[in-house]
């Protein structure tokens, strides 16, 4: 389950004066080395996770689904302490100005006036302090994954050739498709009478195109699509997504030299023939290598990242106390 802080929400506890409150606010749920996350902290992510996988679900949380829920919050709160730990231990700083800078884009980036902003944060349960304070954590944590994993990793020419070798289909173009169409329209206030005659009409034009007739002849002389008396009915070439939903279906079960069964869309009835099938390209080397460099260095920054986590807690002392 994804863990997030994006909403915070003030519990009730904190509003009450009994012993109990008091215990539930201050109580230790872990130690990580000299550091304590708090009961408080716990509930404070756990109170935000549970709104947000409960609206994601449309349904309350099973027992065990909240008992996963708050073991993955103590879990994500214990690597940011240790993170925190180690960010402070590298001597790692973020400056005002950059986190001014930062927010600025932001801003820029969503066409957002400081008031805008504020307001938006505010629908999400933060004051502006919280976000710049948000912010700052994130730069830190980014240059430290700089510092500790991304500096360490290289990504070689082998490496992108080798994958563009093996998932050529990822880089292949879409097939190009050249059709035409005989088009029978049917008016929006046609009676059924009406309909049935022009069906009666495609019949017998679908007859005639399966007798091997001139396709582009017999849309010249039956299709009411104004062009079709000059092309025939050419549909031009055009890629998957470029048609009507209705045409591509067909097409793209179609063979070149085929022919369609009736196609209705909101216009009236199509007859298609497919022309051509033309195979899509392959993307060179060159045109796509940035991509895949970019695109495997990350894979490699996750997985060390993870293991660079992982390593972090063998070598912490952690104790966790107690779940609330």
């Amino acid at each position: 389950m994804r863990i997030t802080s994006t909403t915070i929400f003030l519990l009730v506890t904190l509003f009450l004066t009994t012993a109990s409150a008091a215990e539930l606010i201050s109580g230790i749920a872990a130690i990580v080395n000299d550091d304590i996350i708090t009961i408080y902290e716990v509930n404070r992510e756990y109170a935000a996770a549970l709104q947000e996988e409960e609206k994601r679900t449309g349904q309350p949380l099973s027992k065990e689904a909240v008992n996963t829920l708050k073991k993955d919050i103590i879990n994500a709160l214990i690597d940011r302490k240790l993170i925190k730990q180690k960010i402070k231990e590298l001597n790692i700083v973020v400056s005002e100005e950059e986190v001014r800078q930062s927010i600025e884009d932001v801003k820029k980036q969503n066409k957002l006036s400081q008031e805008a902003l504020a307001s938006a944060l505010l629908a999400q349960g933060l004051t502006f302090d919280q976000y710049r304070a948000q912010i700052k954590e994130q730069l830190e944590r980014l240059r430290l994954m700089s510092q500790e994993v991304k500096s360490k990793i290289q990504v070689g020419e082998k490496e992108v050739r080798d994958y563009y070798d093996a998932n050529l289909g990822q880089y292949t173009e879409e097939p190009t498709y050249r059709a035409r169409h005989i088009f029978l329209k049917i008016d929006k206030q046609a009676t059924n009478e009406e309909i049935k005659k022009i069906m009666l009409k495609a019949a017998n034009v679908m007859a005639e195109a399966g007798s091997s007739a001139d396709f582009a002849e017999l849309a010249k002389k039956y299709s009411d699509d104004p062009g079709a008396a000059k092309d025939g009915g050419d549909l031009g070439t055009f890629k998957k997504g470029d048609m009507l939903p209705e045409i591509e279906t067909a097409v793209l079960a179609m063979k070149p030299g085929e022919i369609s069964e009736l196609v209705t869309s909101s216009a009236g009835f199509h007859i298609i023939k497919l022309e051509e099938k033309i195979a899509g390209k392959v993307k060179p080397f060159e045109s796509v290598k940035g991509l895949i460099d970019d695109q495997l260095y990350r894979k490699k920054s996750e997985e060390r990242f993870k293991q660079w986590a992982e390593d972090l807690r063998k070598s912490a002392s952690i104790e966790i106390k107690k779940l609330p």
